[in-house]
């Protein structure tokens, strides 16, 4: 369940975007990319969660290169292994809380389907119970964010990749988020986090300011 980037880089129409970085992710810990905006932290998401291929550099899931994996198996590995909460969510308004968790839904009358009972645990540990018929489209931003961990937690993915979770949200939905984080690497999650937030830097096991040597945070 490790995850590797080996000097990866990116460069666009000859400027380059995300300089040569390596990194190690590894199960039950949570590492934060941190840098201003611009430095390339999304795009070195990007890249890990196989949404971007570098231009430079591999990128190594459990010790097999996957940077020229072909499109079927990309899918694959979105479809089984790895959850994404990015900047815009990646919800369906129109659809309900519980199919925005599950991603499945029965033909009749858009029903979601799935475990009903494990929808209602991760609906719970998120701050939603019992909002499982609400149409997504209903809920804030902070409880948008919420509703994106809760589908990784319902589907167990084993890399979870998020983008500036907590950007723009209050005190308690920033406190809410880095809990949530945490609980998935105590699941066993490989969780990798694009960030501004200092205050998420901080309970994070490795950071990665781009164009600096990865730190672990002191025990």
């Amino acid at each position: 369940m490790s995850l590797r980037a080996q000097n990866v880089a990116v460069a666009i129409g000859g400027r380059t975007i995300l300089p040569p970085v390596s990194l190690s992710c590894d199960p039950g810990r949570l590492t934060a990319l941190i840098g201003p905006s611009g430095s390339g932290k999304t795009t070195l998401l990007h890249c890990l969660g196989l949404l971007q291929r570098p231009t430079a550099g591999r990128i190594i899931v459990d010790g097999e290169d996957a940077t020229e994996w072909s499109g079927r198996r990309r899918r694959r590995f979105w479809a089984e292994d790895a959850g994404f909460v990015l900047q815009d969510y990646g919800l369906i308004d129109e659809d309900s809380v519980a199919a925005n968790v599950t991603m499945r839904t029965s033909l009749l009358r858009g029903r979601p389907l799935g475990d009903a009972d494990r929808v209602a645990e991760v609906l719970a540990l998120t701050g939603l119970d019992g909002r499982q018929a609400d149409p997504v489209v209903q809920l804030s931003g902070g409880e948008k964010q919420r509703l994106g961990v809760a589908r990784a937690l319902y589907r167990r993915s084993r890399f979870l990749f998020v983008d500036e979770p907590t950007a723009s949200l209050d005190a308690e939905n920033r406190r809410l988020i880095s809990g949530l984080l945490r609980l998935a690497c105590e699941r066993g999650a490989t969780v990798v986090v694009a960030t501004h937030d200092e205050e998420l830097a901080t309970v994070a096991d490795v950071t990665l300011a781009l164009g600096t040597l990865p730190e672990e945070e002191s025990a």
